[in-house]
């Protein structure tokens, strides 16, 4: 696990002509594909795309500098990822690469166009190298619930734990690449930072509606979010400003104006008021855990920062069971397409629509994906639908009012990312459905409120990483990178007494 160059050094240096883009390009390839066999963190390694791109953009600069063309190198030194290869959860389109949201109803799929997050990312100069391993459709905190014929990614510090979930495979890789390197994940529950604490990464999901959707495939469609995870907060600043933004083709997407986020690196802090979430800390959360992100918010504190502990009710006692009402009724209707007449895996037509429907999803869909398009199907039946769909909502809308009421007076709140580290794989095999939910217990708010928030490391417990939660109010993704730079700085490497 060496420290790699961070995106703006390494763009320096490839347009002073000291980096070769096809090399750098060849070389993350080469170790995607060597760890794999043993990690399980690609499902597709898209080597032909990235050549092909890596060569592209080394003729440019390489013309460039020979002809001393300052306008064209001007116009290179713009493009925010020039050369930077960027790994893709598989649940977002790639054109001409096998995109299956991690599930066997979609093998084979070669979508014909480019999510709106992965043209914006080609456009800034990003060299796609592949689609990273997933729970099927995004359902787990665990990555243990891959699609049949998929494998298991392994957390990069122990084969034997868990990278987290449900973009363990992007997670995992940030941690273990030698080279310049980002993700982009995507967020429903906490997808994005969870596996970004247990893997000891930083982990960046935006507002909803700051990022397009446009090319994802669709978990919970008021829930989900596309990210970034980085090795460092400066990075993931780069790859959201990259690709946030309004997009047309994407109605829920907000014309309010993209921010320069990797100005806020390594801003003062000075006056910044925490709210630290108490509860967070007390029974069900080790006691490790609590004490590595206690060090890290008096870290803060001695950055000029303030924190006062906050009760935060709702989204801590209810959030687990709002959000997967909310989210499996929305998954159990996003999934119905998948039935092998117009999309998804087809079998041999025979039978009643009910049996051929049935056949096809029974061959090709996991356990938990079954489980939650049954409780979604349910929460939404006649006679069901207002006493737990419609209520959900209705706890959703108290849920943010909370929220809103708190960042009046405080700019971040402050929990774990998680209760624990990275559980073993014996461990989880023990749990019950409803204990596999609990990972989620402090992510799941401010997914379900769209609040932006960012796992930062802040230690390890016997090599295990920790993950400090900050949570700020919508569109201050700006306040987050703020703080996740100064928390790095002051708590990074043992600084704090975390290790």
């Amino acid at each position: 696990m060496v420290d790699a160059l961070n995106i703006a050094t390494f763009k320096q240096k490839l347009l002073c002509g000291e980096l070769d883009i096809v090399e750098h390009t060849e070389m993350i390839l080469q170790e995607a594909e060597k760890l794999n066999p043993e990690y399980h963190y690609f499902n597709v390694i898209s080597k032909d795309l990235a050549r092909m791109q890596a060569k592209e953009l080394q003729r440019e600069i390489q013309t460039s500098l020979k002809l001393k063309d300052k306008k064209k190198l001007q116009q290179l030194q713009q493009k925010k990822l020039l050369g930077v290869p960027i790994s893709v959860k598989d649940a977002i389109c790639v054109k001409g690469v096998e995109s299956t949201a991690g599930s066997r109803i979609l093998k084979g799929y070669l979508p014909p166009f480019n999510a709106t997050v992965i043209s914006r990312s080609i456009n800034e100069g990003g060299i796609i190298i592949g689609k990273t391993s997933q729970d099927e459709f995004g359902f787990g905190g665990f990555n243990v619930n891959v699609g049949l014929d998929y494998q298991v990614p392994k957390n990069p510090f122990d084969k034997n734990r868990t990278t987290g979930g449900s973009s363990g495979g992007g997670s995992g890789f940030v941690q273990l690449t030698k080279y310049t390197h980002a993700s982009l994940t995507e967020s429903t529950g906490g997808s994005i930072v969870e596996p970004a604490a247990f893997c000891g990464v930083v982990g960046l999901c935006p507002t909803y509606g700051r990022v397009s959707r446009y090319g994802l495939m669709d978990f919970a469609n008021s829930l989900d979010k596309i990210g970034a995870t980085g090795k460092a907060t400066a990075d993931v600043a780069v790859l959201l400003q990259s690709i946030a933004g309004f997009d047309q083709r994407n109605a829920t997407t907000t014309d309010i104006p993209v921010e320069d986020y990797p100005s806020f690196v390594g801003k003062p802090i000075k006056g910044l008021k925490i709210g630290v979430v108490s509860v967070a800390f007390g029974e069900g959360t080790d006691s490790f855990v609590a004490e590595r992100v206690w060090k890290g918010i008096k870290a803060l504190e001695s950055e000029g920062a303030s924190y006062e502990e906050v009760n935060l009710e709702l989204p801590i006692t209810m959030g687990v069971p709002t959000y997967y009402l909310i989210a499996t009724s929305e998954a159990s209707t996003n999934l119905a397409k998948y039935c092998g007449l117009r999309y998804g895996k087809h079998e041999p037509l025979e039978g009643s629509f009910n049996e051929y429907f049935t056949l096809v999803r029974s061959k090709n869909l996991g356990e938990e994906a079954k489980r939650r398009i049954m409780l979604g199907t349910f929460a939404r039946m006649a006679g069901y639908r207002d006493a737990c769909y419609l209520k959900a909502l209705k706890v959703r809308t108290k849920m943010i009012e909370e929220y809103k009421k708190l960042f009046t007076k405080y700019d971040v709140l402050m929990t774990p990312t998680a209760p624990i580290i990275a559980p073993k794989f014996d461990e989880i095999a023990k749990l019950t459905p409803l204990q596999h939910y609990m990972i989620d217990i402090f992510t799941v708010g401010p997914n379900i409120a769209g609040l932006p928030h960012i796992s930062v490391p802040v230690g390890k417990q016997n090599g295990m990483p920790v993950g400090a939660l900050a949570i700020a109010d919508h569109f201050k993704e700006s306040t987050l990178i703020k703080l996740g730079s100064v928390l790095e700085k002051t708590c990074g490497a043992g600084k704090c007494g975390c290790e």
